[in-house]
């Protein structure tokens, strides 16, 4: 499959792409924990069928250390009982944050319950706002069909990332 939109990153990427980059980068620096991240981006990507973004979460999971058994067993993490109670609670605001139009209600008052229990506001937030984020990049590779399967761990985090 042949992406509709090529984008690049670096000095000669489109101006609005290396913004959405930089906010990508100010998520990863933020105060959630690594695994966390890893694991929300996965759960969101695999829920919105964004298969770039699968590749791209799972390798850097790997790379990070993630174990292979906790990265498969994302997809059922409601039954799973390797992840924490923070990841967890993380997971089910992910899941309820990207379903929000299957739901009239959105996110319901326990699930947020169940995250700001075991995040602080400042955690809490940087959790919405990535929730927010791959729902968005999620989008923007879906539109424009980027293939997955190329993706190798840390290109987007060096000097020629945007």
């Amino acid at each position: 499959m042949d992406a509709r939109l090529t984008f690049t990153t670096g000095p000669d990427a489109p101006r609005s792409f290396r913004h959405l980059m930089a906010a990508g980068q100010a998520l990863r620096e933020g105060p959630l924990p690594a695994a966390t991240q890893e694991l929300v981006a996965l759960r969101v990507s695999q829920l919105n069928g964004c298969a770039v973004c699968v590749d791209m979460h799972t390798k850097e999971a790997a790379a990070a250390g993630e174990s292979a058994v906790r990265l498969a067993l994302v997809a059922t993490w409601r039954e799973a009982t390797v992840f924490t109670e923070a990841e967890r609670a993380a997971l089910e605001l992910a899941e309820e944050g990207t379903r929000v139009a299957d739901a009239a209600g959105g996110v319901g008052d326990a699930v947020w319950a169940r995250a700001a229990a075991h995040h602080d506001e400042e955690q809490l937030t940087a959790l919405v706002i990535l929730i927010s984020f791959m729902n968005m990049v999620n989008r923007l590779n879906v539109l424009t069909r980027q293939p997955a399967g190329e993706y190798v761990p840390g290109q987007l985090h060096g000097k020629d990332a945007v």
